[in-house]
């Protein structure tokens, strides 16, 4: 059993209001405060499912509480224990990590590791045991409906769990279309096969139906205990999967290579495309979810993403929501890079690792011009300025890293408090840009963690990790080795404000974004934000610098009177176009055009 705590008390007092469960719906994607979550390592509520119904040791069931890369126990019904805590926090949707069935353990001898993570998926129906049921998901669901939370999955369409070997080799280098025809077995000088393929950039059915034989580039073999592992049942069939083996992540072997061994799927495979938009339909369908965050996306080919994402937004339009966000995982900081991903494979957002880029390097100390030209090209993604208020910011996440680690990592010198402080200016940087804001479970509760994959997967829940617990954590005496559910804690209490000040102010989520100052230099970063309706302006400005800054902002001219919503701002403009604004050292304001309300 999870106590009761003071979050009920402090609920009233730090979140955002609920919004009324016929309400929620009709909320935009840039409305949204987004929480991100690995089940597993966040609230352990149901022991009973820790093995996932296996039997043995780990190597079996996946279960190892003190190893950083095994299950932990967390599970479906954790998450709706703590959905109070979520609320309290200010988030208005969660971003639960895939909860799909996977193989419990897979790796070379002697480096076995879990799919705790949820990326190696063999029964795309299923919630994975070590998680819960189908039916505690569909519960997940509606406790957060009920309080006007939306519910986004995290989803795989790329590769499937490490089922299918080649004959020939076992960690096998990638074979390209041009030395490994897909007409002949083996190489350019095979035997003829396939007769009549015209290769992968005919998607047509008529056309794939002549693709027969899967020994091209190296013969596939699975393991006759796993044969029919796969749900549904033809992705047990290797002719829907490249087998060309690891991808080097350049090139075509970027889309048709095996990421790190996953069995990597023929994408450009009508049956494919047919089959995927089947299955992730259907849990649009049964279970009502509001988004899908897509894992690997640059991975995929374009084609692919053209035909599935209208099909998902027509599904979920059907089953009564409006405002279905997707948005593909483009793990690079190049605005070029995540751009195209929307203008070419028709994605709606991906995710800002551009603005991941520039908040680290500018609250590490390097120019505030990092942000100003990440918010400049935003006019390149397709629809511009508007697609970019859709695309989900982070600065912390489960695969780069902390934003805490970031920092110490730039910055070895720096003490514990001044930690802090930068840190805190980070996460207000990213409550109050353009964007969705999406915080990782633990930043709240000052995790810094020892670096990336998973060393940044603490526990929330009292974790057993020692290279976990032996962390100093911000803000806090307290290690991991004790539940991180404290919502007094200052981080906490420092986002669950900015999170309700975001989503009270239209111009702060939906508003129009501005850059009025930046510098090769750390110090001030300043932008306005208008609102969608009145032009209403809110100026908001940083301090990077461990100095104070004392200066004028340019506003519009007609904003002459100013309310505080965060720091200090003046009651009124020195001048026309110009704001007085003083800021403490890594300090900032949010000043409001306008007589007080």
């Amino acid at each position: 059993m999870i106590r009761k705590t003071a979050l009920a008390l402090l609920a009233g007092a730090l979140a955002v209001a609920p919004a009324a469960a016929q309400s929620y719906r009709d909320r935009l994607p840039e409305d949204e405060v987004l929480y991100f979550l690995l089940p597993d390592r966040f609230e352990n509520a149901d022991p009973t499912n820790d093995r996932g119904g296996l039997t043995g040791d780990r190597l079996v069931t996946g279960f190892d509480p003190t190893s950083k890369a095994f299950y932990h126990g967390g599970d479906l019904k954790g998450v709706v224990a703590r959905l109070d805590y979520i609320q309290a926090l200010g988030a208005t949707a969660i971003w639960v990590g895939p909860i799909f069935k996977n193989k419990a353990v897979q790796g070379p001898k002697g480096q076995e590791s879990a799919g705790y993570h949820g990326y190696w998926i063999t029964d795309f129906t299923q919630v994975d045991p070590h998680f819960g049921t189908n039916a505690e998901f569909k519960a997940l669901v509606d406790a957060a409906h009920k309080r006007g939370i939306k519910v986004y999955m995290d989803i795989v369409v790329n590769h499937t769990a490490d089922v299918i070997q080649f004959k020939e080799c076992g960690d096998c280098a990638y074979r390209s279309r041009a030395d490994y025809p897909y007409q002949r077995k083996g190489g350019i000088s095979g035997a003829p096969i396939n007769p009549g393929f015209a290769g992968d950039d005919n998607h047509s059915a008529a056309n794939f139906a002549k693709l027969t034989r899967s020994d091209y580039a190296y013969t596939p073999s699975v393991p006759e205990a796993e044969k029919r592992m796969k749900v549904p049942a033809w992705l047990n069939d290797p002719i829907y999967y490249h087998n060309r083996g690891n991808s080097t992540f350049t090139g075509e072997s970027s889309t048709m290579g095996d990421f790190v061994g996953l069995d990597d799927l023929m994408t450009e495979h009508p049956r494919v495309v047919a089959g995927m938009i089947d299955i992730f339909g259907g849990w649009i369908d049964r279970f009502g979810i509001d988004g899908f965050r897509v894992d690997t996306a640059r991975h995929v080919n374009p084609e692919f993403w053209q035909a599935f994402v209208p099909a998902m937004l027509a599904r979920a339009k059907a089953r009564g929501i409006p405002n279905f966000h997707i948005f593909g995982e483009v793990a690079d900081p190049e605005v070029a890079a995540l751009t195209r991903h929307t203008r070419v494979d028709k994605f709606p957002a991906v995710l800002d690792f551009a603005f991941n880029q520039a908040v680290t390097d500018v609250a590490s100390g390097k120019g505030t011009d990092r942000l100003a030209k990440a918010f400049a090209a935003d006019v390149l993604y397709e629809g511009g300025e508007a697609t970019a208020r859709r695309l989900p910011t982070f600065v912390s996440n489960h695969d780069a890293g902390r934003i805490a680690t970031f920092i110490r990592k730039a910055l070895p010198k720096i003490g514990q408090d001044e930690l802090l402080q930068r840190v805190q200016l980070a996460q207000a940087m990213l409550l109050l840009l353009r964007g969705v804001p999406t915080i990782y479970s633990g930043d709240e509760q000052g995790f810094v963690s020892d670096g990336n994959d998973q060393d940044a997967r603490e526990d929330m829940f009292a974790s057993k990790v020692a290279s976990y617990n032996d962390n100093r954590l911000l803000g806090t005496t307290a290690t991991t080795a004790t539940p991180s559910f404290n919502p007094g804690h200052p981080l906490f209490r420092a986002i669950a404000t900015l999170a309700r000040l975001r989503t009270s102010h239209p111009a702060l989520t939906r508003g129009r974004q501005v850059t009025r100052f930046a510098s090769e230099k750390p110090g001030l970063f300043a932008v306005s934000r208008f609102d969608p309706k009145t032009g209403a302006e809110i100026v908001i400005a940083f301090n990077t610098s461990p100095e104070p800054w004392t200066g004028n902002v340019q506003v519009e001219t007609g904003s002459t009177a100013f309310r505080t919503l965060a720091g200090a701002c003046p009651a009124r403009a020195a001048a026309p176009g110009s704001l007085p604004l003083s800021l403490p050292a890594f300090g900032y304001a949010v000043c409001a055009a306008g007589a007080s309300k």
